[in-house]
């Protein structure tokens, strides 16, 4: 018992160690032409529904609206809400993935651009 009791405060002290970085993004995926890795980066998509969103389009062809996505089995409105400012239906996907660590507070400058 006592090394369940071990373990487990163990767990909890991982999890709470990575729950505490947040990942913020900035830019669009294109859902028209993205790859699911590229979908993935999207708030809310993990692998199952980025390859529903790629089998959605390639079924009934590209998405015409944002409100499209509502028609991919896993997306509701709250996650729709969510990645709404992370889409674009033409263009280049330029959506990249920031770490914001709780003693950052915000994400760090990119001095690169």
């Amino acid at each position: 018992m006592k090394r369940f009791a071990v373990l487990f405060v163990g767990v909890v002290l991982v999890v709470f160690t990575l729950g505490g970085m947040a990942y913020a993004g900035h830019g669009q995926v294109n859902v028209n032409m993205a790859a699911a890795e590229e979908l993935e980066l999207l708030p809310g998509i993990g692998q199952a529904t980025a390859l529903k969103i790629i089998d959605y389009r390639t079924a009934n062809g590209p998405f015409t609206s944002i409100d499209d996505l509502a028609k991919v089995k896993g997306i509701g409105d709250a996650k729709l809400r969510d990645m709404r400012n992370f889409i674009k239906l033409e263009g280049t996907s330029d959506y990249r993935l920031t770490e914001i660590t709780p003693k950052q507070g915000h994400a760090p400058e990119n001095k690169n651009q």
